[in-house]
């Protein structure tokens, strides 16, 4: 049997991003009143899934872009967004984008990993399950509700033995 399990609203496509809303920008930006750093809002090349978003606001996704000296980004999940706070498209631009880049591609093969491993141990689960449903039934069949003419003879001598013996009162 080669069944796949299909995981609702799940993707096999690695989640990235695909676009700044450029109208989230501050309206000051190339200005002399611009923020120095500010919130910028992207969008995912798909909708992530509940795991992933776990994933990209944990605490090994902080660690990770602290390692790569952006200790200060701060990332949040909204629907199909993206919310990279505490930054600037320079920085983002300098490398920010690629490492967040590179942090969803791994969270996503390693969930991909995850689902598969899940997916091969229900697989071989069922398997087993239904194995042990056929051991059950063979079993189950093999059993038949029919006397045994030589049985019946014995059956009357030991219980004659056994009233005699004290064991019983006859009736």
């Amino acid at each position: 049997m080669n069944a796949q399990l299909k995981i609702v609203g799940q993707s096999p496509e690695l989640l990235g991003l695909d676009s700044i809303l450029v109208g989230s920008l501050p309206a000051t930006l190339m200005t002399d009143d611009a923020p120095d750093r500010y919130t910028v809002e992207t969008v995912f090349t798909r909708k992530a899934g509940r795991d992933e978003v776990s994933a990209i606001l944990g605490s090994q996704t902080r660690d990770y872009l602290s390692d790569r000296g952006f200790s200060t980004v701060e990332l949040h999940v909204s629907d199909r967004r993206l919310e990279i706070g505490n930054t600037n498209l320079e920085e983002l631009r300098d490398g920010l984008a690629a490492v967040i880049a590179d942090r969803l591609a791994e969270i996503s093969v390693a969930l991909l990993a995850d689902r598969e491993v899940a997916a091969l141990r229900f697989q071989d689960a069922s398997e087993r399950e239904q194995e042990r449903a056929a051991r059950v039934a063979a079993l189950a069949g093999s059993v038949t509700f029919t006397r045994r003419p030589a049985a019946v003879a014995d059956d009357a001598a030991r219980i004659d033995d056994w009233v005699e013996e004290g064991g019983a009162v006859r009736r």
